[in-house]
């Protein structure tokens, strides 16, 4: 089995402007990209690139507040209600002329003083606001869990609190980003964190452990991870979410590799 592999332009081909990116990544062989937060680009300037270069848009984030800056973010803090629906009328806007395929709310860190249960209240009442939301546009809904070592107080982390918090929502347009990297950082075994959310995995991604970086750079054991994502009938995204080491264009060896091997399909043969 193989996937179609995505480059998350936040972090890869950075020694160009964000709009360069996407070119490329479709020179490097890279069947679409994913971006965290693109809104410093308009959509339709967006858009316009991605068609240009004949890219698909696998997945932008949900605007997070204070989050990469330290803070807890949106998504699962009680009194940040409408902040929340703020970013996603603004997430919602944007989607509509950029098309990702899918949205990632990331359910941020926990506030001192605020009990975990009234976190994942708040979040589990923001993603079932949000699912119905962007289903209308036919547009997926994941929400990710981060390491506590790499963002301590994180409030998802694992594969079971995702699949609680999956439960809870009980909407079908929502579903699991998994990160390789994170669940290998929280020393949770990959083939069981893929098993765990088995049915329920919207979004791949990956980096090696335990710098992040380029697959071959760590340790991470990729061919079991693939295995297991096999083993469960994943059939969406790989995307590439680490930093290289130089520039991005001498750090690509394991595309060629993956492709061998038959992890990756051929861009021609990509969706």
């Amino acid at each position: 089995m193989s996937w179609p592999l995505a480059a998350n332009v936040s972090l890869l081909f950075t020694e160009h402007s964000l709009p360069d990116r996407i070119a490329a990544a479709a020179s490097a062989g890279f069947d679409g990209v994913e971006i965290q937060f693109p809104y410093e680009l308009a959509a339709a300037d967006l858009a316009k690139q991605l068609a240009s270069s004949a890219m698909p848009l696998a997945l932008i984030n949900l605007p997070a507040g204070d989050l990469m800056s330290g803070g807890p973010g949106l998504a699962g803090v009680p009194d940040r209600v409408e902040a929340f629906r703020q970013a996603l009328d603004q997430a919602l806007r944007y989607a509509e002329r950029a098309r990702p395929q899918r949205v990632n709310i990331l359910p941020g860190r926990l506030i001192e003083g605020v009990e975990p249960e009234a976190a994942l209240d708040a979040l589990v009442a923001n993603l079932q606001h949000a699912c119905p939301a962007f289903e209308s546009l036919g547009i997926d809904v994941t929400f990710e869990a981060i390491n506590r070592l790499d963002m301590p107080g994180f409030l998802i982390a694992t594969p079971a609190e995702q699949m609680k918090v999956i439960s809870r929502v009980g909407h079908p347009n929502l579903s699991a980003q998994l990160d390789l990297y994170h669940m290998a950082k929280m020393g949770v075994p990959i083939r069981e964190a893929i098993a765990e959310l088995s049915g329920s995995i919207g979004h791949i991604q990956f980096a090696d452990v335990p710098a992040r970086g380029a697959p071959g750079s760590g340790g991470l054991d990729f061919a079991e991870a693939f295995s297991a994502l096999a083993a469960v009938n994943y059939n969406g995204w790989l995307a590439a979410e680490y930093r290289p080491a130089g520039s991005t264009a001498s750090d690509l060896a394991w595309i060629g590799d993956w492709r061998d091997k038959g992890w990756i399909r051929s861009p021609a043969n990509s969706e």
